[in-house]
């Protein structure tokens, strides 16, 4: 099972539409005696989004007026060389909206993954950030290793439809050996198709890459607006080049104390708990929930749908099956959001009577699949920056000992976390540390936004990030609220605070709340 944390901003993005329903190289070129903070970028209209990016139209013009542009930004392959080999980051921007006067910059966007698109992303949401184009360029990017920025290649896209649907929770030897064998196989792939690329992916390359785009803009600042996988990148630049945070926000917050076990078992519970928000508001309506009658009784059906499926998986999208792994990515995908959850009853009324349609395709969302077959790179992506970032390498007798405190976490997701802690098994770079250090001394502040409801990256995340960031730097904004995120939820407090801060440099209170 893909680690759903990582996968925020294509499953977000696909959902809808699915329910509705030239790649830059690592290059040889070096960078020689070229000033590379100096590099003038060529903004031109935007192409349609590469297969590696998630396919589909050249992003639409903005409601109120505005096109998006896209340019190349040169960076050294090799952060340790500089001078060396360069690659491509693919950048997109929206200039501002209100007068040159009132300008402060660039808000710079990462939306998570790691291994989403920024490129994409950025457009799909772009109405959201309306207010803040008021005195901001709109600019995101794909990072290293992502979309059009170098990116990493594994398997074919014939290979992921058979990847991701085969068991992902083993039950006997003979099925342990076979998810490791799988493993090792695709791990074995990235390398073979991405060898000069692998061991160059990591957050702390990608913070480096986003301190040049500072520069090659024209900013003093960096002011950043980072969502999940973002706040952790986020907290890594700040800790890099603490004197050159500008006004920055983290929301969906990624737990920096955390070892991947820990997160793993963090995402188990945070899951579990939007699966029971999700049971509990289906049953306290007026109208009948179709999917069970009181809470317990929801899960006990989904429960037992996914044990039938294990045995036998039923008509998905032609000639797709729904197996038991692509329905619990199908379920985990749709508590992503509040908004997702007339899906999910839709979907599981529809696997009850033998359709599983509705499932896969929020399955395939999760996944970057889009309608025509082709998959984005996200899971290439995640895995690559993911094992280069995180030092252990876990065992399946790590797994099997830790099998009983996951299942208590959720009978549901824990095994699924559990078993993806495999995923880095003979990666071909090494781990760089057991957690990032996001530490910044010296940093203008942060602002910290929590979720209480957030599955993916749940609410205790967001105070040890404050913590962690240093005494001064972080301060933290409550939501109590349900999905992932808390901007994009529409909740005016939120977006009050968050305007607040980055339009006119108004922190609120740390410690204040939102309802």
């Amino acid at each position: 099972m893909v680690n759903p944390s990582r996968l925020r901003a294509a499953a977000l993005i696909t959902t809808a539409a699915l329910l509705s329903a030239v790649l830059a190289g690592c290059g040889g070129s070096s960078s020689g005696d070229e000033d590379l903070t100096a590099q003038k970028l060529d903004w031109k209209d935007c192409p349609a989004p590469s297969e590696a990016e998630g396919g589909g139209s050249a992003p639409s013009p903005l409601p109120h007026g505005g096109e998006w542009q896209c340019a190349t930004m040169k960076a050294p392959l090799d952060w340790s060389k500089p001078k060396g080999d360069t690659i491509g980051i693919a950048l997109i921007r929206a200039r501002t909206s209100g007068p040159a006067s009132k300008r402060i910059g660039s808000l710079v966007f990462n939306f998570g993954g790691p291994g989403g698109s920024g490129v994409t992303t950025l457009p799909a949401f772009g109405s959201d950030y309306t207010t803040l184009r008021t005195r901001y360029d709109l600019v995101s990017f794909d990072p290293r290793g992502v979309g059009r920025s170098a990116p990493v290649e594994c398997v074919s896209n014939a290979q992921l439809d058979v990847f991701f649907q085969q068991d992902a929770t083993p039950d006997d030897k003979a099925e342990r050996a076979d998810l490791l064998r799988r493993t090792k196989k695709f791990n074995a792939a990235c390398e073979r198709n991405s060898k000069k690329v692998l061991p160059h992916v990591r957050t702390t390359d990608a913070a480096r890459d986003m301190d040049l785009m500072r520069q090659v803009l024209g900013d003093a600042k960096l002011h950043y607006f980072g969502i999940s996988y973002g706040t952790e990148l986020g907290g890594v630049y700040a800790h890099l080049f603490p004197k050159h945070v500008g006004r920055a926000v983290f929301d969906a917050v990624v737990d920096p104390t955390q070892t991947p076990e820990q997160g793993a078992l963090g995402q188990a519970k945070g899951f579990q708990l939007a699966l029971d928000n999700f049971a509990k508001d289906c049953t306290s309506k007026e109208t009948e929930c179709p999917v069970g009658d009181t809470p317990q009784d929801v899960k006990d059906r989904i429960a037992k749908l996914l044990d039938d499926l294990e045995k036998k998986p039923i008509p998905g999208i032609f000639p797709r099956r729904l197996t038991q792994t692509a329905a619990t990515n199908g379920i985990a995908q749709s508590l992503y959001s509040k908004d997702f959850w007339e899906y999910l009853t839709e979907g599981l009324e529809q696997a009850y009577d033998g359709d599983g349609k509705i499932l896969m395709l929020l399955s395939d969302s999760l996944n970057g699949r889009s309608e025509n077959g082709e998959y984005s790179n996200l899971l290439a992506a995640n895995t690559a920056i993911s094992c280069s970032d995180a030092k252990p390498r876990y065992t399946t007798g790590d797994v099997e000992r830790n099998l009983p405190e996951f299942r208590a976490a959720s009978a549901l997701f824990g095994p699924y976390m559990a078993w993806g802690m495999l995923s880095c098994t003979d990666w071909a770079v090494p781990g760089a540390a057991y957690h990032p250090d996001v530490s910044a001394p010296g940093s203008a502040p942060i602002l910290v936004v929590g979720n209480t409801g957030d599955p993916a990256t749940p609410y205790e995340g967001a105070r040890r990030m404050v913590e962690a960031l240093g005494k001064g730097v972080g301060v933290e904004l409550t939501y109590k609220g349900q999905g992932h995120g808390s901007y994009d939820s529409k909740n005016k407090c939120v977006q009050s605070a968050v305007d607040g801060y980055l339009l006119d440099g108004k922190l609120p209170k740390s410690g204040s709340v939102c309802s």
